[in-house]
This record gives structure tokens, C-alpha cells and sequence, in this order.
């Protein structure tokens, strides 16, 4: 529709670029207002978008312009990564950490093992394609699940172990693709060698080291800092890992989600994640669009190298066993942990959705392993992805109504404040203390106009951490 305008400026021109971004981020936020009145997630949106304005329908962006963006995965999956770590607070995990740990390896692993089954032993593809493919199959996009349990107000045991086991659930996927995606490569390269094995995990935990000590650095350089400059120096150091991941050819996720862990823990400054939640929004919305743009929707209708099954069956394969997995993992893990019955029964319903990380680490897979395999488990991750999003918030919603966790019966006992230990008395006391501050209307002569502004992004957006905060007594302090 643009390509003459697009000829005559010059297809890598800055102005074809900038116009390129001002479509996407334009087009993305109209349909936001779309998915809005359908209560879907922001991510089926920006999805949707990116194959509306993508090739294969308006054909808006130039393959010179999206082709040249893949930076923006790195940088997007940085900010997911960092953000993860966060839900990884000692002091509220290690009160049923062995429980969480088995309910996640269950539920995360039990998929990744049906789904390699399925793709090498039944369908007979790859190595390389069924091992990453599976690894993808782990992972969980808890945003459906967590928006729908703020809008019903849902409590009791399965609405906390939900908020639990997805918090350890994108790092066992991190950890699983990590492995799968070093495997794949050294099967397309030069074999099983051992510096082709060995070499991606030294310099992933090199990675995970670089994380572990950029967070004490962190810690060092947000001392007495101004809003502006707290922004700077943490994107600042999220940018280095990325970097250094590119020169070393590994994923920066792990490096970022270690930064963010042990930043967390050291500090207890959840601000600054809010911040950044604040900050990011641009950037993921670039990168989703980016993926529908990227989206080869006439791959599901063509074998490829897959030899006679089109790739819209293995993708529909794909998506009901993953969901196969995922509630059977749950349903064992929990059985095993001795969880109540309706926990067990339904928390994986709960599971279902998935986005985010896996779309990040699809297109880390398909920018590693190139080819038709790359561009496959991209598009089969894409397309699953947004029918995932599309159910996701039903069987949310269906999981805490089966469960009892909507009204009814809490299967929970209730807390004693004699009980609680030092920091959750001080966040009781900080949530009091904001009902207050709402019941009188501080706000209006308390902040600022740039604080309020702030304030109102960050803290009313429906993000996973800002329920995870509430629930666990995790609270911001607000002039």
C-alpha cells in the first residue's frame, strides 16, 4: 500500500524506519481498544496487529525495515527476563518451596516430554526441531490468569499457588531451552562434539555469573537516584548483558533474570521494577507486532521440509497436547505435594495461556537455528500463541469457579498477625495506610503532576507484578 512512497524516500532510509515504527506503535494501541471491549490480553492485540500490517494482508512494513529490527527481540526479552526474577523473593517462597518446585517441574516438564514425543518419536521430525519445540512447550504466560482473578477478586490455596508455580515456571523454560537450543545447534553444525555441547552452558552460567554481579552494581549505582536516572543506569546495564550475549553468541535471558533475582532480594526495591513496567510498554508492543509481522502464515499450509504433514497439523498437534501436558503435570505435581483436591484438579486450567517468553524465545530459536526449522517453530508458536491468548481467560476464569476460589468456600486457614513476620506486618501497615491516603484523596495535594501521571501508569496497570505484590503484602511507598 506505501511500497511507492516507500521506493521513492529509499526502502533503508531513517524516514521509511521512522515512519515504519510510528505505524506499528499507532496501529498496535488502536487495536488494543478492539481486544479491550473482547477482555482480551494486550498480546493477542499487537499479534493480530503485526499480521494485519504484515505481508501477507496491508503489506505496511518493508521486509528492509522488519528484517533489520531483530535487536528488538534481544531487548524485549531483557525486560521480560529482568522481570521475572523478580517473583523470586526468598523470604515468600521458602515457606512451601519444595512443594512449588515439584508442581513446576511436573507441569512444565510433563508438556515438554508429550510434546518431544508427539514431534520425534510419533511424527518422526528432527532432533533439533523436537527438542526446542518442546522446550518451548513449558513455558506459561500468566497474564490472562492474573487479569482474571484481579476482575473476580478470586482467594484461597490454588489462587496462591497459581501466582507461585508460574513465577518458577518461565525459569525451568529458560533453563530447558537454554540446554535444547545448545543441543540443536551443535546437531546442525558440526556434531556432537564437546566444545559444541559444552561451550553454550559455560558461557550461560558465564552469563548467569555477569547478572549475579551486574545486581550488586545495580544495588551500588541506585543509591539517592532520581527517577530519570534510576531508568537510565538499570536500562543501561539490561543493554550490556544484551550485548555481551550477542558477542558470545547466548541468550541474555538468564543473565537478566539473575540480575533481576538477586537485585530483589538484596534490596527489597520493587520500585524500580514498576519503573521499568512503566518504561518498557514501547518496546514489547514493537516486538509482538514485530512477531505477527514476521508471522509466515503460508508455512501452516506447506510441508516444507516436514515432508508430507502440512505444518498447520503439527501446530494443531502441538496445541492439544501441550494443554494435554499441562493439566496432567499439574494434576501429578499437585497429587504428589498432597495440594487440596480442587487445587489438583483444576490448576491446570489455569496454565494454559502461553505468550511472551515463548514468542521471545521463538524467535531467538528461529534467529539460532534458521532455515525452514527456524521459521516453523516461530510460526507454530505464534499461531498456538494466539489461540491460547483467545482461551486463555475462559479457562481462567472456569479454573477459579470449579476450584471454589470465586466467592464460596476459601480453602485456606486464615493468618493470625501474631504470625506474620516483621516485613509482612510492615505491609499490612503500608496497605492501610494507602486506603487512607485514597479515602481523603491525598493524592490531589501530595504529588506532583509528573508523580501522579507516574503513578497512574505504573500502579493501575493489570501486570502480574502488581497482584503478586498485593497479594504477598509487597507494597511501593507512595508519597
Amino acid at each position: 500500500m506505501l511500497n511507492g512512497l516507500y521506493e521513492k524516500l529509499g526502502y533503508g532510509s531513517v524516514s521509511v524506519i521512522i515512519i515504519s515504527v510510528a505505524i506499528m506503535l499507532i496501529c498496535g494501541f488502536l487495536t488494543t481498544r478492539l481486544t479491550k471491549l473482547l477482555k482480551l490480553p494486550n498480546v493477542t492485540a499487537y499479534i493480530v496487529t503485526g499480521i494485519i500490517i504484515g505481508p501477507f494482508v496491508l503489506d505496511l512494513i518493508p521486509k528492509e525495515v522488519s528484517s533489520g529490527m531483530g535487536f528488538i527481540s534481544d531487548i524485549a526479552l531483557a525486560f521480560i527476563a529482568f522481570s521475572v526474577g523478580e517473583y523470586f523473593r526468598v523470604d515468600v517462597l521458602k515457606k512451601n518451596l519444595q512443594k512449588l518446585v515439584i508442581i513446576t517441574l511436573f507441569e512444565s516438564l510433563m508438556a515438554s516430554v508429550l510434546v518431544f514425543i508427539l514431534t520425534y518419536f510419533i511424527l518422526g521430525l528432527s532432533l533439533s526441531f523436537s527438542l526446542v519445540l518442546a522446550a518451548l512447550a513449558s513455558a506459561t504466560a500468566p497474564a490472562s490468569t492474573m487479569m482474571t482473578i484481579r476482575q473476580t477478586n478470586a482467594s484461597g490455596d490454588f489462587v496462591d499457588t497459581v501466582l507461585s508455580v508460574v513465577a518458577f515456571d518461565d525459569v525451568i523454560s529458560l533453563l530447558a531451552f537454554s540446554i535444547a537450543i545448545s543441543v540443536a545447534s551443535a546437531s546442525l553444525g558440526n556434531g556432537f562434539s564437546v566444545s559444541n555441547l559444552v561451550l553454550p552452558l559455560v558461557y550461560n552460567l558465564l552469563m548467569i555469573a555477569l547478572g549475579v554481579g551486574l545486581a550488586f552494581v545495580l544495588k551500588f549505582l541506585m543509591k539517592k537516584r532520581s527517577t530519570d536516572n534510576r531508568l537510565i543506569v538499570s536500562v543501561a546495564l539490561l543493554f550490556l548483558i544484551c550485548g555481551i550475549g550477542a558477542v558470545l553468541d547466548v541468550s541474555p535471558l538468564l543473565g537478566c533474570m539473575a540480575m533481576g533475582m538477586v537485585y530483589i532480594n538484596v534490596t527489597k526495591d520493587d520500585k524500580l521494577f514498576k519503573q521499568l513496567n512503566y518504561f518498557s510498554p514501547p518496546i514489547l508492543l514493537l516486538f509482538f507486532v514485530l512477531s505477527g509481522v514476521n508471522f509466515k502464515i503460508d508455512m501452516l499450509f506447506s510441508g516444507g521440509s516436514f515432508g508430507s504433514l502440512p505444518l498447520i497439523l503439527i501446530g494443531v498437534l502441538y496445541f492439544i497436547v501441550r494443554i494435554m501436558g499441562k493439566y496432567a503435570g499439574a494434576y501429578a505435581g499437585c497429587a504428589i505435594a498432597k495440594k487440596p483436591k480442587k487445587t489438583r484438579n483444576y490448576l491446570g486450567l489455569a496454565l494454559i495461556p502461553q505468550a511472551g517468553v515463548a514468542i521471545g524465545l521463538a524467535a531467538l530459536a528461529e534467529r539460532t537455528i534458521g532455515g525452514t526449522e527456524g521459521a516453523a517453530i516461530q510460526t507454530i508458536i505464534l499461531s498456538s500463541s494466539i489461540l491460547y491468548e483467545l482461551i486463555g481467560p475462559a479457562c481462567a476464569k472456569l479454573s477459579l469457579y470449579l476450584s471454589g476460589s470465586i466467592g464460596g468456600a476459601v480453602e485456606t486457614a486464615p493468618v493470625k498477625v501474631e504470625e506474620l513476620s516483621k516485613q509482612d506486618k510492615v505491609g499490612m501497615l503500608k496497605e492501610r495506610v494507602l486506603e487512607i491516603q485514597k479515602e481523603i484523596d491525598a493524592e490531589d495535594y501530595a504529588n506532583t503532576e509528573e508523580e501522579k501521571a507516574f503513578n497512574e501508569s505504573a500502579f493501575t496497570e493489570d501486570s502480574y507484578s502488581d497482584f503478586y505484590n498485593k497479594r504477598y503484602g509487597k507494597h511501593i511507598n507512595r508519597r
